[in-house]
């Protein structure tokens, strides 16, 4: 076999550039599976130098069924290499594996792919490949055994591959089809309107005391008096905290009403809100 015969097998079998296999084949002495190991160990000073950029696009996927849903966050460089089909379809398969893991990403990365090697050593071979930073960010994992689980895509790239991802988790007994349109709803309810937790008390204190001191800093030069601030100040609070409450929303679909009105009309009596999770790149 000539070299130039050897480099296109190592091409394909690696997806390296001509220069990088060329530069293999005459390393390792035209020994196809040295070049092989020449190019993982090059792949791996490639990946390394990238791993100090900042990687703030990527996409969501999700994956799993209506008892068990999990989603998964890979983050990149450049929106272009986001629609990438190497890239997609290493987070579609990634994206699998993740549901399979529950969502630990330590586990994640030890985990084997359909070529036979771990997540992690497709990932550096992904990265020297596209030459942009690549990593794996937040994962979640909803399991729902007395309900089902619902989900919404936003932006999507391709499938169940996007820019936002909803997932919504229902206890009831009910699998009607008015049960699987109102989580769908609330899941593009969700996308759009951000909640921070599912009622005003699960609200973190921290972030409510932050908004207190913007509320602060705000009336401090107002010429008010004193307790006339402290009414504004406490209307103020109060209105971030229904508006930031999933329960307490306005509807988005009828703002007229609130998810918990909502929720009451349906007449589903043990249906409830199990929990939800919004992911979005670049938040």
């Amino acid at each position: 076999m000539s070299d130039i015969e050897k480099v296109k097998k190592l091409r394909e079998a690696t997806g390296a550039g001509f220069k990088d296999c060329n530069l293999a084949i005459k390393e390792s002495g035209g020994d196809l599976d040295k070049a092989i190991e020449v190019l993982r160990v090059k792949g791996i000073s490639k990946a390394s130098k990238k791993m100090s950029r900042d990687a703030k696009e990527g996409v969501v996927v999700v994956s799993g069924d209506e008892k068990k849903t999990s989603v998964l966050e890979v983050n990149c460089e450049t929106d272009f290499v986001a629609k990438n089909d190497d890239f997609i379809s290493f987070v579609k398969e990634l994206s699998e594996l993740n549901n399979k893991n529950d969502s630990n990403v330590e586990q994640l990365k030890l985990s084997k792919m359909m070529n036979g090697q771990t997540v992690d050593e497709n990932l550096i071979a992904l990265i020297a490949k596209i030459g942009e930073k690549i990593t794996i960010g937040k994962a979640k994992t909803i399991q729902n055994s007395d309900g089902l689980n619902n989900h919404y895509l936003h932006t999507v790239v391709k499938d169940n591959v996007a820019k936002l991802a909803v997932m919504v988790s229902l206890d009831t007994k009910d699998n009607s089809e008015t049960v699987k349109t109102f989580g769908k709803q609330l899941s593009m309810h969700i996308a759009a309107s951000n909640p921070l937790a599912l009622e005003i008390s699960s609200i973190d204190q921290a972030i409510i005391d932050k908004e207190q001191e913007l509320v602060a800093e705000e009336l401090k030069n107002s010429g008010k008096p004193e307790d006339i601030a402290k009414k504004i100040s406490l209307g103020k609070i109060n209105k971030f905290k229904e508006e930031n409450a999933l329960m307490t929303q306005a509807w988005v679909m009828e703002p007229k009403k609130k998810v918990k009105d909502v929720l009451q009309e349906l007449s589903i009596a043990d249906l409830k809100i199990k929990e939800f999770y919004r992911i979005k790149i670049g938040e």
